[in-house]
C-alpha cells in the first residue's frame, strides 16, 4: 500500500518523535514528552487494530508481586535490584493510578492470597515473611505487606491447597481496557496522534534523522522510542528480550460466586481473580516454557487443559461453570527483571523487557523513556 500524498503531508511527515507500540509504555512516554515539549508533532504507529501485546491482554493485576516470586527473585538478582524492582512497581502503579484516577480503571485494591500445595513452599515464605516485609519496607516505606492467613479456604471455597495461605496488601484488581481506553483519550486529547495497522518492519538507528519502514513505505522523524516490549526483537534482534506467551481464560457469570479478589500460586507464574461474578485465571507458562516462548497469539490443548483442571478441581470445585473467552498475550522477559531502557543514539532509545509487571511499571517505563530523548 503507497500512501497518498494527502496522507503523508498529513499524518507522516515533520514529526518531531515517533513512538513505535501504543500500549501503557508507548502513550505514557508521549504524554511525558507532550509536557516538556508542548509544540512537539509526536506519532505513535501501532501494528493493531488495538494495542497488540500485553497492555490490554493481561489479567488486570496490579503485579505488585508475591511472596514466593520475590523470593524466587532474590535468587537471580542481587537484594539492591529486588529493591529497585519494588520501587519501580509501587511508584509506577501510583503515577497511573493519578494520572487516570481509580474509577476509570475499576481498581480495586484487594490485596491479594498466595496460595501453597506443597509444605515445603509454604514453610520457605513463613520463614522469609518477616524478611521480606523488611525489604518492602526500606523499599516504599510501607509495613507489614506480608500476613499470614489460615481463613481463606474456608471464605472464598477454594479447595486442594493448604489451609495457610499468604495475604499480601498492596496487590490489586483493574480493568485494563479501561485503562488503555483512559490513556487513548488522554493522548487524543493532547494532539498525539496514534496510526493503527502501521506495522514496522525494519528500523534504521544510524542515519540522521531517523528512519524507518513500515508497510514497505519510509518514514522520518527526528528522534524514535521503541515500545514494543515483547516483540523487540523483530526490530534489533541483539536486545535481549524474549517474548513469552501467557494464555486467560474466562468464564460466564456463576451465580453465588465466593470468589473475591486476587490469588497467585506457583512463584505467580499461576493466577486467578474474579471479574465481577465471573472467574478469570491465566498462565502456567511455566509448564511449557519452551513452548510458550513466542511473540505468536494462540492458545495450546496442554496449558487449557491444565488451566481448566485447576478450575474444576481447585478453584471452584462442585461448581458448574462455562468457558466465555480465552485469549493470549506477549510479554517481554530477559535473564532480568530489570527494564531495559537504553539509548541507542543520539535520536533513538528503547524502553522494553518489563518482565511480566507491566501494570505496574509500565507508566514510569515510558517517562524514562522519553527523558532519555530529551536528554
Amino acid at each position: 500500500m503507497q500512501f497518498s500524498y494527502w496522507e503523508k503531508s498529513t499524518w507522516l511527515q515533520d514529526t518531531n518523535l515517533l513512538i513505535i507500540g501504543s500500549g501503557i509504555v508507548g502513550i505514557n512516554a508521549a504524554l511525558s514528552y507532550r509536557a516538556k515539549q508542548p509544540k512537539a508533532k509526536i506519532t505513535i504507529l501501532e501494528r493493531g487494530t488495538l494495542p497488540s501485546g500485553a497492555s490490554t491482554k493481561n489479567a488486570g493485576f496490579a503485579c505488585f508481586g508475591s511472596v514466593t516470586e520475590l523470593l524466587d527473585d532474590l535468587k537471580h538478582h542481587t537484594e539492591q535490584e529486588v529493591l529497585e524492582l519494588l520501587r519501580l512497581r509501587w511508584q509506577g502503579l501510583q503515577k497511573l493510578r493519578t494520572l487516570l484516577g481509580d474509577e476509570t480503571i475499576d481498581y480495586r485494591p484487594t490485596g491479594a492470597f498466595e496460595l501453597f500445595k506443597q509444605e515445603a513452599a509454604l514453610q520457605e515464605a513463613v520463614d522469609q515473611k518477616n524478611f521480606l516485609n523488611e525489604l518492602v519496607l526500606e523499599a516504599i516505606d510501607q509495613q507489614d505487606t506480608f500476613i499470614i492467613n489460615r481463613d481463606s479456604q474456608k471464605k472464598f471455597g477454594y479447595a486442594g491447597f493448604l489451609d495457610t495461605a499468604v495475604f499480601n496488601q498492596h496487590e490489586g484488581q483493574l480493568h485494563t481496557g479501561k485503562m488503555m481506553n483512559g490513556l487513548l483519550q488522554l493522548a487524543q486529547s493532547q494532539n498525539i496522534q496514534i496510526l493503527n495497522g502501521c506495522e514496522v518492519a525494519e528500523i534504521s538507528i544510524s542515519e540522521s534523522p531517523a528512519a524507518l519502514l513500515t508497510n514497505g513505505q519510509q518514514i522520518t522523524a527526528d528522534k524514535i522510542l521503541i515500545a514494543t516490549n515483547g516483540f523487540a526483537s523483530r526490530l534489533l534482534p541483539e536486545i535481549q528480550v524474549t517474548p513469552s506467551r501467557n494464555q486467560v481464560m474466562i468464564t460466564d457469570p456463576i451465580e453465588g460466586l465466593q470468589l473475591d479478589g486476587c490469588f497467585h500460586f506457583d512463584k505467580g507464574y499461576t493466577y486467578f481473580r474474579n471479574v465481577g461474578n465471573r472467574v478469570l485465571l491465566g498462565g502456567s507458562r511455566n509448564i511449557a516454557f519452551e513452548q510458550e516462548t513466542t511473540d505468536s497469539f494462540g492458545l495450546t490443548s496442554d496449558i487449557q487443559d491444565h488451566l481448566e483442571t485447576m478450575l474444576r478441581e481447585n478453584i471452584l470445585p462442585g461448581v458448574p461453570f462455562n468457558i466465555a473467552h480465552r485469549w493470549s498475550g506477549i510479554l517481554g522477559v530477559g535473564d532480568s527483571k530489570q527494564p531495559i531502557l537504553k539509548r541507542l543514539t543520539d535520536d533513538v532509545a528503547i524502553a522494553v523487557r518489563l518482565g511480566g509487571m507491566g501494570i505496574a511499571i509500565g507508566s514510569l517505563i515510558g517517562e524514562r523513556g522519553a527523558q532519555l530523548l530529551l536528554d
